[in-house]
């Protein structure tokens, strides 16, 4: 991911000197492991641990020559160790997807807790927003066309619980990634003790692979950039929606819009909705990794690299990606504008249309035929939209013709926009829940 879209945090996770880092940890571990069971000399572990980590350079010039990124970095990580001798027993018993997937896991834990965190504190934001307004009253729409009378915090409740089971579902992503795999070449433990794996994995809070060729399968690795998309796209869907309340014709929404910023370099009026198109297009890399990374599920026999190059920019991509949506859909949520007095307006713009629904079962109830009075009330309808007669008027004409009479205080009753909530006591008191 660029630099204009990367956090510091993130960032550093899928550097290449953390990445080296955690192979010399992962290294030192089963190194460790070794000596304690008697298979390498004891003697060894010491320099090992206090060499100091290449730097992402030193492998870099290794590589150049060896076109080999595990080899290169333990070459350049015995540059570091006094005596050199001691790096000899390092990566014994191993293969290079043993460091690598093993390692790989602890960065995907690290940025899962990293999204972990900034998911909780979107869901606080929604959850607390959709109280706010649980009794803003806006018109609800369907096909983008006015529908029913709703209120703005039912909609924001849908986003903070969609949010709150991404959590839940990155949660369990973070649990099918957490996977340690020191088995060597092809998986048959045929260098390697299986208790040193065991070992290994305790000692980095991960759990042994239940069963691995030379790689780790990547099913499970697709379940979590699966799950960050799952994330990348309700952050999306959140600032469409604020789009579509900033458009002129309606300004019941604003994004935030600061101090000295600028609209446009031609217009001095605007106020364009860019953080929510920001976040709109990002989305669209997040999910573009998925396809990428599943197919590196089939791969040849017990291994081949068709997956390691697009791993090597999906995952970053994903998770740098990811953490900076969060980061920005929250800025979005907790200075969003509410334009109440506009949802009101807006609520009344169809003259009474929106009460369609409510008038059809009241025909109903009062001896109609679902067909007549669907009939009625929609030539009513079809009536307004045309000439801009309130409502009303237009049913009230409608039934004469059809030689019925109208309940007026009945439809009083009906036609109010509470009317249409008083049932959404429930929602709102599972999103207090939320936590």
């Amino acid at each position: 991911m660029i630099e204009r879209y990367t956090l510091p945090e993130m960032g550093r996770v899928w550097s290449e000197a953390h990445k080296y880092e955690l192979w010399c940890k992962v290294e030192t571990i089963v190194l460790e492991a070794h000596a304690a069971a008697g298979t390498v000399p004891a003697d060894a572990v010491e320099p090992v641990r206090n060499a100091v980590a290449p730097t992402p350079e030193a492998v870099a010039a290794v590589e150049a020559v060896t076109q080999h990124d595990v080899i290169a970095f333990l070459t350049a990580w015995a540059d570091n160790t006094t005596p050199r001798d001691a790096a000899a027993w390092v990566h014994y018993g191993m293969t290079s997807s043993d460091l690598l997937d093993t390692a790989l896991a602890l960065q995907l834990v690290e940025a899962s807790d990293l999204l972990l965190a900034r998911l909780d504190d979107l869901v606080g934001s929604l959850r607390d927003h959709a109280l706010t307004h649980r009794a803003t009253l806006r018109v609800g729409r369907t096909h983008g066309v006015h529908a029913e009378p709703d209120v703005w915090g039912h909609r924001v409740a849908d986003f903070a619980f969609a949010m709150a089971r991404s959590r839940d579902r990155l949660r369990r992503a973070r649990e099918a990634v957490a996977v340690a795999k020191i088995s060597g070449a092809v998986g048959s433990y045929s260098n390697i003790d299986p208790a040193i794996e065991q070992h290994v994995a305790a000692a980095l809070g991960l759990r042994a692979a239940d069963v691995a060729t030379q790689v780790v399968i990547r099913d499970g690795i697709s379940e979590w950039v699966s799950a960050l998309a799952v994330v990348a796209t309700l952050c999306e869907a959140i600032a469409l929606e604020v789009r579509h309340g900033q458009r002129t014709e309606v300004r019941e929404l604003e994004e935030p819009f600061g101090s000295g910023q600028k609209g446009s370099s031609a217009m001095p009026h605007k106020r364009n909705p860019i953080l929510c198109e920001r976040i709109c297009g990002l989305a669209r890399i997040v999910r573009a990794q998925v396809v990428p990374v599943l197919e590196g599920i089939p791969l040849w026999h017990e291994r081949d690299i068709s997956h390691s190059s697009v791993e090597r920019i999906a995952f970053p991509d994903a998770a740098i990606g990811t953490d900076y949506l969060l980061h920005l859909t929250a800025r979005l949520v907790n200075g969003l504008v509410v334009n109440v007095e506009r949802m009101r307006s807006n609520l009344d713009a169809t003259g009474g249309l929106i009460y369609s629904s409510a008038v059809l079962l009241e025909l109903v109830e009062s001896g109609l035929s679902r067909e007549d009075a669907y009939g009625l009330t929609q030539g009513a309808a079809m009536e307004t939209w045309r000439s801009g007669v309130p409502f009303r008027e237009t049913l009230r004409k409608h039934a004469a013709d059809a030689g019925q009479t109208l309940d007026e205080a009945r439809l009083d009753d009906v036609c109010r926009p509470e009317r249409y909530l008083e049932r959404l006591a429930g929602v709102f008191d599972r999103v207090a829940a939320l936590s």
